[in-house]
């Protein structure tokens, strides 16, 4: 599948079951004062540490044109092929078989981005075990999840499984030996399936969003800023913030699927109404801006023009919201809210709470160098997605 063609078909539907050379050795190092975040400014501001924003409407690079058929390649490289794909749906049949031993009944529906098409080579497959058959049944997570691990373990079909029954959602992690996939399986943790299913939608309006999602997380992935366990961004945050950029260009490059009529979608899971249009929006294809001046906007985005102390990014809306509407001034507990992006549907969730102040500082310093290497630097390819550890 090519990144200008539509996301591949075979992703289920809710309702049914490097070409990198060498880097150059000429990268600039950090300035001593940008080490730390100002404690005064916590990193949320246009604080003048992270240097002056360049005029909005500057003329681009030269290169950046150019350098399209680059990055387009480099997708390319990034995307499952067929055969992975093959493997991926072979694991879900698989894996339902075994699930449907124990409980016949049961139901598995994949998510995450084997769904959305959002997913690189190599990328795990997400399952929604749902084993109620009515919304009244009394449902105990982690002890399904318990049981589900044992019967996996006895049965010898799979391998490294591990129930996680006290995590915040409950999970058997395991991998498939037949297709080489590993699988994380939560037990009716159904919003899910609501967010995969409409990032998956934006996907088909224009390709270049696959494109940009693709960019940035392999471009979280080498500067090491995709770890929330570490403070930094997920994988789904980061898809998130390019379908804002593109909805907030000027013209958009998408839609806002959460306020165009009509809502075709509509279904109330774990409580939240989920409302959106899927009926197949086209592009109006207004907007010609190339894939490198787009990831160029995204990262001056973060870099300058986003208002870390005031400022919600909500695809919800395709614009912001403040910080106030939503009481996220102050630290609550462990959620800091220091780089604010609303779950679409959870809306009280702050997908980047996990932030902190010492990791608010490295996320800046990355928007910032990768605005300024696609700006200023004759040939960036190389320089931008330089390999960076934090160990």
């Amino acid at each position: 599948e090519s990144p200008g063609a539509s996301p591949s078909s075979h992703a289920p539907s809710l309702e049914s079951e490097s070409p990198l050379g060498k880097s150059p050795s000429h990268l600039p190092r950090r300035s001593h004062e940008n080490k730390r975040v100002e404690q005064k400014d916590g990193g949320r501001g246009r604080s003048q540490k992270w240097g002056r924003p360049p005029p909005k409407y500057t003329k681009m690079a030269c290169h950046l044109p150019s350098l399209c058929h680059t990055l387009v390649a480099l997708v390319r490289s990034l995307e499952p092929e067929e055969e992975e794909q093959r493997r991926l749906r072979a694991c879900v049949v698989t894996v339902t078989q075994l699930v449907q031993d124990l409980w016949p009944h049961a139901r598995l529906h994949p998510f995450g981005s084997f769904v959305s098409t959002f997913g690189m080579r190599g990328s795990d497959v997400d399952l929604c075990l749902v084993v109620r058959q009515t919304a009244s049944e009394e449902l105990d997570k982690a002890e399904v999840v318990r049981r589900l691990g044992e019967w996996l373990k006895e049965g010898g079909k799979v391998e490294k499984v591990q129930a996680l029954t006290h995590a915040r959602v409950p999970i058997v992690k395991l991998l498939e030996p037949v297709s080489g996939i590993s699988c994380d399986m939560c037990c009716e943790n159904l919003l899910p399936l609501a967010n995969s299913k409409m990032l998956r939608d934006y996907a088909n309006i224009d390709p270049r969003l696959r494109q940009l999602v693709f960019l940035v997380k392999f471009w979280a992935r080498q500067r090491d800023v995709n770890n929330t366990y570490r403070g930094t961004l997920s994988s789904y945050c980061y898809s998130v913030m390019c379908i804002h950029l593109l909805q907030t260009r000027s013209p958009p490059v998408l839609p806002c699927l959460q306020s165009l009529e009509p809502l075709s979608f509509d279904r109330d899971l774990e409580g939240v109404r989920c409302r959106f249009n899927d009926t197949g929006v086209r592009s109006e294809q207004r907007n010609h801006e190339c894939i490198g001046k787009l990831l160029h906007a995204f990262f001056d985005h973060w870099a300058w023009r986003h208002d870390y102390s005031n400022d919600v990014a909500s695809i919800r809306i395709g614009g912001n919201v403040t910080k106030a509407s939503k009481e996220w001034v102050r630290r609550v507990g462990s959620e800091r809210h220091l780089i604010c992006v609303e779950d679409p549907f959870l809306i009280s969730h702050d997908l980047g709470r996990v932030v902190d102040f010492k990791s608010i500082g490295v996320l800046r310093e990355e928007f910032v160098r990768a605005a300024k290497i696609l700006r200023e630097e004759r040939d960036p390819f190389n320089m931008l997605f330089e390999k960076c550890s934090r160990d």
